[in-house]
């Protein structure tokens, strides 16, 4: 029993120092616990707009925000809906909250970058929280000439690894790749069988170039009359 007492003096300085040399989870990760009682409120509760003004401005600092997607976010945190809503107007009064610019550039980067269409557009806008109305003016951005144009640049980007399958297995694959990226049945099918024509006219021109033997099979036995 006499030693008990020191080993617990001898101890106690090992446990402090592990806790002052641990380091504290981000408040914003996906580790951070919450408070007892089941709040998130992470800095002093009782001043719940300085808490929800630093949660917007965390969020805003990587990629910009709809007023949909922060409001959620608070809500996450657990910010009253009043506190909330005043936070969020003033977020938008001194434009860090813009709806109608955070849709337009996001119309211009997934049509450019991921080629989808109007109806893929809108329906990610809608999922952000943007309004219908806010959301069908940036998607006219994109233009029936822009949805064939990119349409045809996921086609012709595909195309190269189905020339090994036969024709019906490669209209259907790259009409249900148009569909995934929000094109209608009537559009995909045109574009993708111009495509399967154009490439099958470039394959026989060079076999004939090469002059393969075959290479005006598809002509019938006219073809060779003199």
């Amino acid at each position: 029993m006499g030693g008990w007492p020191d080993a617990r003096k001898r101890s106690a300085p090992a446990r402090r120092r592990g806790r002052r040399s641990g380091s504290s989870p981000d408040p914003d990760g996906p580790d951070a616990a919450p408070p007892a009682g089941g709040s998130h409120l992470e800095d002093d509760p009782g001043d719940p707009e300085q808490v929800a003004r630093s949660i917007c401005l965390r969020a805003l600092t990587g990629a910009p925000k709809t007023r949909q997607q922060l409001a959620d976010l608070l809500a996450k945190r657990g910010i009253p809906d009043d506190v909330a809503e005043t936070v969020l107007d003033r977020f938008g009064e001194v434009g860090l909250i813009d709806d109608a610019a955070f849709a337009r550039a996001w119309v211009t980067s997934r049509q450019a970058g991921r080629g989808l269409a109007r109806r893929a557009l809108k329906a990610e806008l809608r999922a952000k929280g943007v309004d219908g109305e806010v959301a069908e003016e940036a998607v006219g951005l994109v233009d029936d000439q822009d949805e064939w144009d990119a349409a045809r640049r996921l086609v012709q980007r595909r195309l190269p690894g189905l020339r090994r399958v036969d024709r019906v297995t490669a209209e259907r694959r790259l009409v249900g790749m148009l569909a995934r990226k929000g094109y209608g049945s009537g559009l995909a099918g045109w574009v993708v069988r111009e495509a399967l024509d154009e490439d099958r006219a470039a394959a026989n021109r060079s076999a004939e170039d090469a002059g393969e033997p075959g290479a005006h099979a598809e002509h019938g036995l006219d073809a060779w009359l003199p």
